[in-house]
């Protein structure tokens, strides 16, 4: 892409069919992220008994229409979901560096049909909770594995662009089970926001058998004649690959074997056999941790990523009906669609900005933002103007999606060499989950402790000035910059671990 060309004209010649549908398969990984962590806020009164149950029903009478829960209970099966997003991300690294993207993301799927079979079919507190686990045991895994196969299959001048599209499937997993909720929060009819999920899975798992492993993971641990075979496929078979294929630095020779005898070999979702003259090893996440080359991006990524979570967008996400619904009591539900309809279209209409003005200025905007309208929020909470609140709330979800909510996905991708992008993003990820737990958590109880009223915003507001500074100190810019010798300023080339 030049500078003058359009973004349109770039993304028709860059993108093949073939590409689109990897795309859109993959990315339905952070859909249940999205998904799974909105599903409960919509239904929350029902599920919890707190609304009159009634006779509808559309799953067997032997299943009870609601499970009465008090606060901290609600609160608990609601970020028990975050304790197996913390489990699956860290256990994701390892896994997509040593099995494959292909293998770990095929995994996920699994876990997402099981997840919301126990929870649609959960009799108790107990086995929703369960169900919970499960499905965010797949969700931390899809979050680590997706971003970082989507960056190695992605053209190389659109990677912000496609990068966003993390983000934007999980706002659209967000919008989806908002709609759901706003018809379905009655009777029984919930258990089917629940079920929904579940589908998707297995859908996802079907497509995914016409998908291939990530290129520049088989150039570094399979088969670098595979590994350019796919890329060919992937950008087009007359699109000339050699620069991409160059930046492995791995010989990937296509010569050495034919077109066809390569086809039959490893036909597509299949890897090819293990071939030690083009493995080069990656590390595990304490490796990353204890090597100093590595430190800086380790904590520029979790830094991010607790920006990320605990400026409060989170607190939107899960508790927005029943934190808005005092003042707002017969609109709450609607607005909240809105602003998930609203964070989805500012996420896909700044999906190039990234590209445009940098990582970090993107981030450092966002926050500001978010600051800004966390100030506002509380405010209009505290003293009842309730326009106040509203387009604050739709001002505070606008800022993150501009850039807090999709460039953290990136990062990782673009910090580390690629032996340490699954550490990497995988304690990134993990730092995630553990803020997302602290918000799903304790943002009730934080609440009710400090009389309600919109009050926690002003901690959020807090945390966006203390993030805002550490980023502008610590974390380098990344868009432009041709390795990860030139994202840190180092001279000396960037020592692989044998």
């Amino acid at each position: 892409m030049t500078r003058d060309e359009p973004l349109y004209k770039s993304l028709i010649r860059d993108t093949t069919a073939y590409f689109a549908y990897l795309l859109l398969v993959v990315v339905l990984g952070p859909f249940q992220f999205g998904y799974h962590l909105a599903e409960l806020n919509a239904p929350q009164d029902v599920i919890t008994c707190k609304k009159k149950p009634s006779q509808q029903s559309a799953l067997p009478a032997s299943l009870p229409q609601c499970i009465s829960m008090n606060t901290v209970q609600f609160s608990v099966v609601t970020s028990i979901f975050t304790l197996g997003g913390l489990l699956g991300a860290l256990a994701a690294g390892p896994s997509c560096n040593r099995y494959g993207r292909l293998l770990t993301m095929r995994l996920t799927t699994v876990s997402f049909v099981i997840g919301s079979a126990v929870e649609t079919l959960a009799p108790s507190i107990a086995l929703l909770a369960v169900g919970r686990l499960i499905a965010g045991l797949g969700c931390g895994a899809a979050i680590v594995v997706v971003p970082i196969y989507i960056a190695e299959v992605a053209p190389p001048k659109e990677k912000g662009l496609f990068g966003a599209f993390t983000q934007i499937s999980i706002n659209i997993g967000i919008l989806a089970t908002q709609l759901l909720g706003y018809f379905l929060s009655r009777g029984n009819l919930w258990r089917i926001i629940l079920a929904v999920s579940g589908g998707i899975g297995v859908l996802q798992l079907a497509g995914l058998f016409l998908v291939p492993e990530s290129p520049r993971w088989l150039a570094e641990h399979r088969s670098p004649q595979d590994a350019r075979r796919i890329l060919r496929k992937i950008r087009g078979h007359n699109a000339d690959v050699d620069a991409e294929v160059k930046a492995w630095n791995i010989d990937a020779d296509a010569d050495d074997i034919s077109e066809e005898e390569s086809l039959l070999r490893a036909p597509p979702g299949a890897h090819p056999a293990p071939n030690p003259k083009a493995a080069s090893a990656s590390i595990n996440l304490w490796e990353a941790v204890k090597h100093p080359a590595y430190q800086p991006a380790i904590i520029a990524v979790v830094g991010v990523m607790f920006a990320q979570q605990l400026t409060g967008m989170n607190s939107i996400v899960m508790y927005s009906v029943s934190l808005l619904s005092t003042l707002l009591p017969t609109t709450a539900s609607l607005l909240i669609v809105a602003v998930s309809a609203l964070n989805l279209i500012v996420t896909v209409v700044c999906a190039p900005l990234s590209d445009k003005i940098g990582r970090k200025a993107s981030i450092l905007l966002s926050i500001a933002g978010m600051g800004i309208c966390a100030v506002l929020l509380a405010l209009g909470l505290l003293f009842g103007i309730k326009i106040l609140a509203a387009v604050a709330t739709l001002a505070f979800v606008a800022s993150f999606a501009a850039g807090l909510g999709p460039v953290p996905f990136i990062l990782a991708n673009e910090l580390v060499g690629p032996e340490a992008v699954g550490a990497t993003q995988s304690t990134g990820l993990a730092a995630n989950w553990i803020a997302t737990f602290l918000v799903s958590q304790f943002f009730p109880i934080v609440d009710k402790a400090l009389g309600g009223q919109g009050k926690v915003y002003f901690i959020f507001a807090a945390f966006a000035l203390l993030f805002g500074a550490f980023i502008a100190w610590w974390v380098p810019e990344t868009k432009g910059k041709t390795g990860v010798e030139e994202v840190w300023g180092r001279k000396e080339a960037r020592e692989r671990i044998e």
